[in-house]
């Protein structure tokens, strides 16, 4: 597989801020954590840290992230959206897993599919894209946002048949196997896909500088995202963060800053702002 460099990355690009910087190393811990440290000191709105391997790559929830070295697209972009208010940084979420999904569907021709509320799935569950939004405020300005993303490549799963175990101190935090829960754009198309990884991050950030952009102009995503998830009218169980309580019902959509909106059986809308789904 072809190893990606910041000048073939820049090559035919055509944006103006995403992509135009990029630190590129072969291994590192975490992209987000890396990225942070450079949003810190100054570093250019645009800034597209990438690596080949990660050692400690992470998820939403503390949780792993599994990617043989240049199987994968794995990747944190700089944001310094000073046109937002702090409670509007999940559209930069939607953003990103939007242009996303247009890349894949640009490259492949597969519709994939968003789970609320930072992942892309195939197959109505089967997970291919991660996402991890991470900010820094200052009152109530948006000092910056750092949002990582990772695509299973040329990845194949199905030989992870050993459950994630339970993390230390937080009991019930394991997973079931990779082979069941996780995909990837060559077990999907039953070939090897190590070629399509700089084309999909060529769109990728040429649909987020343009959905930045609109967004800038006062455009929200949320619409089209809610018309992308994979629950949307469906009867689902709401895990929230350090909660034992659950939420059930049926999703209806989600308000404009990527909140869930789920209708009880007494027909009440309760509103979630983060947590984990399952359906019914």
């Amino acid at each position: 597989m072809e190893k990606l460099s910041g000048d073939m990355i820049r090559q035919k690009l055509p944006t103006y801020i995403f992509g135009q910087n990029v630190i590129y190393v072969e291994q590192t811990g975490s992209t987000n954590t890396e990225l942070k440290r450079f949003a810190r000191t100054g570093a250019p709105e645009g800034l597209l840290y990438i690596t080949d391997e990660q050692l400690v790559g992470r998820g939403r929830l503390e949780r792993s992230w599994v990617a043989p070295p240049e199987s994968s697209l794995l990747m944190s972009l700089l944001f310094r959206p000073a046109f937002l208010q702090p409670i509007q940084v999940p559209q930069l979420t939607m953003i990103c897993s939007l242009a996303m999904v247009d890349a894949i569907a640009e490259h492949t021709e597969l519709a994939v599919q968003i789970k609320w509320p930072n992942d892309l799935v195939w197959d109505k569950s089967k997970k291919i894209a991660g996402l991890l939004t991470e900010a820094e405020f200052d009152s109530e300005k948006v000092n910056w946002v750092v949002v990582g993303l990772g695509l299973n490549v040329n990845v194949d799963f199905s030989r992870h048949t050993q459950p994630e175990p339970d993390r230390p101190q937080r009991p019930g935090s394991g997973h079931p196997p990779l082979a069941q829960t996780a995909t990837s754009l060559s077990m999907i198309l039953g070939q090897d896909t190590g070629h399509l990884r700089l084309p999909i991050l060529r769109s990728y950030l040429r649909q987020v500088e343009r959905r930045y952009e609109a967004l800038r102009q006062g455009v929200s995503p949320h619409f089209e995202w809610q018309r992308k998830l994979v629950t949307l009218g469906q009867e689902v169980s709401v895990s929230v963060m350090d909660q034992t309580e659950k939420y059930q019902g049926t999703v209806v959509g989600v308000n404009e800053n990527g909140a869930l909106k789920l209708r009880q059986n007494d027909g009440k809308i309760v509103t979630v702002i983060a947590g984990d789904v399952t359906l019914r």
